[in-house]
């Protein structure tokens, strides 16, 4: 699938995949900047995008930063739609109770997947078809 972006600063290097066959495209921090503990930034990326009509731009976390530093996405999986042409952002969180994280302009911060979403069209009924699971609901199935 090709998708157009537009460079917003010729620092930072475009949106790539790390390895041949990865799920996510790394987004790079197009400022430093520092999270204190529990602190929140959006963080702006150096681009935009078009992504196309049947598709979305889910924004994750790092899975090395969440692990290392405690750095996670606030709203994730972040969500960016079809229409929408602004600066990517990540919004990330520092969740360490203690250090602070610091981050450089180019710095990987977040990832991308691209995913197709189908529209759907809902329809109000007063009776929803019998399933398995039923009305059974948060911790239904067990801790094993």
């Amino acid at each position: 699938m090709d998708i157009d972006i537009k460079s917003l600063t010729n620092a930072i290097p475009a949106p790539s995949y790390a390895h041949g066959g990865d799920a996510g495209l790394d987004l790079r921090a197009a400022v430093g900047g520092s999270l204190q503990p529990f602190e929140r930034m959006a963080v702006p990326c150096g681009f935009a995008m078009a992504i196309p009509e049947g598709y979305a731009g889910l924004v994750v976390p790092r899975s090395g930063l969440a692990a290392k530093h405690g750095i996670s996405v606030v709203n994730g999986p972040g969500l960016v739609d079809s229409g929408y042409r602004g600066e990517i952002k990540v919004v990330l969180v520092n969740l360490d109770p203690q250090e602070p994280f610091h981050f450089a302009p180019g710095d990987r911060i977040a990832q991308m997947m691209i995913v197709a979403v189908p529209s759907v069209t809902l329809h109000n009924t007063d009776q929803l078809p019998e399933s398995e699971r039923g009305e059974s609901g948060f911790g239904s199935s067990g801790l094993h």
